[in-house]
């Protein structure tokens, strides 16, 4: 297991201090991206919950914070990022689409939020290996 994904998974548990989905996402990445986890957490902190208004889910713009600090922002790139999650969650992106889906489905909101963290983590893990 990556440390990216540890942390992730280390925040996701926190109950002292709620990280939302975009947090999870930014905060493991924040000493690559120059900046401390307690900037990183202020800056996504917007983010969760589809940008508080069920638009595209917060791991998946957690990504992007992280990627567009790395120099990662040439639109082939980041089209292929989308469609990762495309691929697997049935074309969405939205927050609200997803938890539709996963209700639907009869499933917990938690783990599949914590899903979403940590494929966000591993999608952008991918990308930066790719170089």
């Amino acid at each position: 297991m990556s440390e990216h994904l540890k942390r992730a998974e280390e925040l996701r548990a926190i109950t002292e201090r709620h990280y939302n989905c975009a947090q999870s996402v930014f905060v493991p990445f924040a000493k690559e991206c120059g900046i401390d986890e307690e900037q990183a957490y202020k800056v996504a902190a917007n983010f969760g919950a589809g940008m508080k208004i069920a638009a595209t889910c917060g791991a998946i713009t957690g990504g992007l914070m992280v990627l567009g600090m790395l120099g990662k922002e040439d639109p082939a790139t980041i089209r292929k990022y989308f469609q990762s999650f495309k691929d697997n969650h049935q074309g969405c992106l939205n927050c609200a689409d997803l938890l539709r889906i996963n209700a639907e489905a009869g499933l917990e909101k938690k783990p599949h939020c914590d899903g979403m963290v940590y494929e966000a983590v591993k999608a952008v893990e991918k990308i930066l290996a790719e170089g």
